[in-house]
């Protein structure tokens, strides 16, 4: 196994496509693309399955699957060369760095596809839709984009309403089991290979799509960090 990550480490080195820790990026994504099309990133991607699935289904837009796990990146990033799918890339570094990689306003649409849900009250803060990461998104996001959370975990799916409410976030859409809906969007219908996992055992999808305001968060972390201590006493 170690043999074989180091094998993909180093193909991943060679893709033209795929950016490790890169400098000076914001606004010059139009270069690495050959177009200004609009930009949309999938954090934690793992193997890209929603990076290369939107890029299927939006030729005329561009994706980016961003993970600091190489050995994941590879599967996506072997299906671009494959596939010859020139609006979509990777980028490998760590989420909470994200904000140094876009100029303001560059991407329009942030996708979080079965993130760990970071369960634990002590890991709250890395729950990619806590404040302290909404904050970095804020950095980047266009004022028309939205951040969409699809998870199978309903503890996420409650603390992200919860932060949507306390916060003041304009909620646009909200479903709590998606595949019931017999209208559900191509883009929905894309399968992570961790959604096929079933981690939380649910046997339901969540989704959210929320927008960010221009002004800055208010500082209630302290009053999120309560509630949620509250919320695992009470279930415990």
């Amino acid at each position: 196994m170690a043999q074989k990550k180091l094998v993909r480490f180093a193909a991943i080195k060679t893709y033209p496509h795929v950016l490790e820790y890169p400098d000076n990026m914001p606004g010059k994504w139009r270069d690495f693309f050959g177009n200004d099309h609009p930009i949309t990133l999938e954090l934690a991607c793992g193997r890209g399955e929603y990076a290369v699935g939107l890029a299927r289904l939006h030729p005329m837009q561009n994706f980016i699957g961003v993970d600091i796990k190489g050995n994941r990146i590879y599967v996506g990033a072997r299906q671009v060369l494959n596939e010859g799918l020139r609006n979509a890339g990777f980028l490998r570094t760590h989420i909470d760095k994200i904000a140094t990689y876009f100029a303001k306003g560059e991407v329009q649409h942030i996708w979080i596809t079965f993130p760990d849900p970071q369960l634990r009250t002590s890991r709250a803060r890395k729950r990619l839709t806590h404040p302290r990461f909404l904050r970095l998104y804020q950095q980047i996001l266009s004022c028309d984009g939205f951040v969409h959370l699809k998870t199978d975990s309903p503890a996420l799916f409650e603390f992200t309403k919860r932060v949507i409410e306390m916060y003041g976030l304009k909620l646009v859409e909200e479903n709590d089991d998606i595949y019931k809906d017999p209208a559900l969007s191509d883009e929905l219908k894309i399968k992570t290979h961790y959604e096929l996992l079933d981690i939380a055992g649910s046997n339901r999808t969540h989704y959210l799509r929320f927008a960010l305001p221009p002004e800055p968060l208010p500082d209630l972390d302290e009053h999120l960090q309560e509630f949620i201590k509250l919320n695992e006493n009470a279930a415990s």
